[in-house]
C-alpha cells in the first residue's frame, strides 16, 4: 500500500514527511502512540498491535510484569520487536491527553519524541517513522503539536549522527497540510 508519494524533507534530508501508513513503514523502528497500558487500543496503536501480530503484546506484557507494573508514564518510550511489520522494532510511547498536565503538555509531548529518538540512538538504530503522536483521542491541537514535534526533533539531531533518517508519517492528507504550515524546523541547520 506505499505507493509514490510526495514527501517533504528538513534538516538536510534527515527528516520526512510524507502521507501513508505507519504499519507500512520498512525502517529500523515505528513508533506507536501507546497508551499506559501498552496493551493495545484504537488508532495507531490498534493498527500496530493488529498488523504487527501477537509478538509485540507478547513483548508489552514481559514489559508491564518487570519494568513498568503501573504501566508506561507520559514522554516515556520502550522498545519491542515489531512482529509481522516491515519494521525492525516498535518504540511505544504515550503522548499526553492535552489538558492533563496543564503548562506541561509540551514538555511531555517533546520528551515522547526526545526519549523515542534516544531509545532509536542507543539501540544503534539509523531510521524511525512517526506518527502524529496525541492528536487523535488525546486532543492535542494539530497545529501546537506540529511546533512541538518539529522543534525536539530538530534539537534532538543537532547534535546527533546516529540517527540518518526520521519519517514523519501523517495519516491524512489534511494532516500533513497543517503539519507542514505550522513545524517550526530550522530552514537551514548549522554545523550539524
Amino acid at each position: 500500500m506505499q505507493s509514490p508519494q510526495t514527501t517533504h524533507s528538513f534538516l538536510s534530508g534527515r527528516v520526512i514527511a510524507l502521507q501513508g501508513d505507519i504499519t507500512a513503514q520498512a525502517v529500523d523502528a515505528v513508533v506507536n502512540a501507546a497508551n499506559w497500558t501498552l496493551m493495545g487500543g484504537g488508532g495507531v496503536d490498534g493498527a500496530i498491535h493488529r498488523n504487527g501480530g501477537p509478538s509485540i503484546l507478547e513483548a508489552c506484557q514481559e514489559i508491564r510484569q518487570t519494568r513498568f507494573p503501573d504501566g508506561l508514564p507520559t514522554g516515556d518510550a520502550v522498545l519491542t520487536t515489531a512482529g509481522n511489520l516491515p519494521a525492525r522494532f516498535v518504540i511505544h510511547t504515550v503522548g499526553p491527553i492535552k489538558g492533563r498536565h496543564g503548562e506541561q503538555d509540551a514538555a511531555y509531548l517533546a520528551a515522547c519524541y526526545h526519549n523515542s529518538l534516544k531509545l532509536a540512538a542507543e539501540n544503534s538504530l539509523e531510521s524511525i517513522a512517526f506518527p502524529a503522536i496525541s492528536t487523535g483521542v488525546y486532543g492535542y491541537p494539530r497545529e501546537e503539536a506540529a511546533a512541538v514535534s518539529s522543534k525536539a526533533i530538530a534539537s534532538f539531531l543537532a547534535s546527533d549522527d546516529q540517527i540518518k533518517e526520521v519519517r514523519l508519517v501523517f495519516f491524512s492528507a489534511s494532516d500533513l497540510r497543517v503539519f507542514l504550515h505550522h513545524q517550526q524546523f530550522p530552514s537551514k541547520q548549522e554545523g550539524a
